[in-house]
């Protein structure tokens, strides 16, 4: 961050960028340094509320900080700028992970979060879009998320604003049947400004998702639902950002877009990514302590 201006930092946020290049370095370096501060931060809220979402948050660190550092369209200091792009978190039990990025972008004083899950504090385990500046959208309870952003999309595209607007979900999150309703709904209006990020980290809080309910061959269902489908390793930051690209400064493409983002539960704590019951947990101070190390050599 030392190096990075901060008028690049932010500003850059405004327009489109290029496609990713060798050239890109610094901007990786950011966000995945962006990354590791959203799970040190995350590490941090949950010591604060005792309980909390490591693993879920971990998973998808990489895929929030290229959203809000090489993807998405803000301002920083001004959440409700009106064509700033939209993001919904359907995963919403992860939002510790979220709430320091925005933080960050000024949306509110980063000495809130002090205080997160303390009686009278806007900072939950889940995140509320009437008491914290930034979020576009109130979930935890799953299979909402997809439905309200195509509603989103939809709305930005009648005013004319070149609003993207993107929701990230949960795997587990699929087996819910209103995210395939509103598949179907984002594919027959051609809501090509909605993308949907897939967290394709394998786990949900009752086990496996494929001992669960089998989702595969995921990609071929989304297209079947008439949606273009990427894959892609949810920790390359690199390929992560130039998937986003390839999809936002498409101008022919008329379809709604999903990334299958295949990442790791728990990434960055190897008992975590080992072991299934660190859905929700809580970490001794000593375990905290080795916990934050690690995170800091697997940087």
């Amino acid at each position: 961050m030392d190096n990075v201006p901060d008028s690049w930092y932010f500003s850059s946020m405004l327009t489109p960028t290029p496609p990713a290049t060798d050239h890109d370095d610094e901007l990786v370096d950011l966000i995945s340094e962006r990354a590791l501060f959203a799970r040190l931060e995350t590490v941090r809220l949950i010591s604060i509320a005792k309980t909390g979402h490591y693993a879920s948050g971990f998973s998808c660190a990489e895929i929030l900080a290229t959203l809000y550092y090489g993807v998405m369209r803000l301002r920083k200091g001004e959440p409700d700028w009106p064509d700033r792009d939209r993001f919904l978190f359907g995963k919403g039990h992860a939002a510790a992970t979220l709430y320091p990025l925005l933080a960050d972008w000024g949306f509110f004083d980063p000495a809130e979060l002090d205080e997160y899950t303390r009686l009278g504090n806007a900072f939950g385990d889940h995140p509320d879009m009437t008491r914290i500046p930034g979020i576009d959208f109130s979930s935890g309870s799953l299979g909402h998320a997809l439905s309200t952003g195509t509603g989103i999309a939809l709305g930005t595209r009648m005013q004319g604003r070149p609003s993207n607007v993107f929701v990230l979900l949960g795997d587990g999150e699929l087996h819910e049947g209103q995210i395939w309703e509103a598949a179907l709904g984002a594919a027959h209006h051609d809501v090509s400004n909605l993308i949907a990020i897939v967290d394709r980290n394998d786990h949900s809080l009752d086990g496996r998702i494929d001992t669960v309910t089998n989702i595969e061959p995921l990609g071929n269902k989304w297209r079947a639902f008439g949606w273009d489908a990427h894959e892609v390793d949810g920790h390359d930051v690199r390929a992560l950002l130039s998937t986003f690209r390839a999809i936002v400064e498409d101008p022919e493409r008329t379809r709604p877009a999903v990334i299958i983002a295949n990442t790791v539960k728990g990434k960055g704590i190897s008992y975590m990514e080992s072991e299934f019951g660190w859905h929700l947990g809580w970490l001794a101070e000593q375990d905290e302590v080795n916990a934050i190390e690690e995170l800091r050599n697997n940087r």
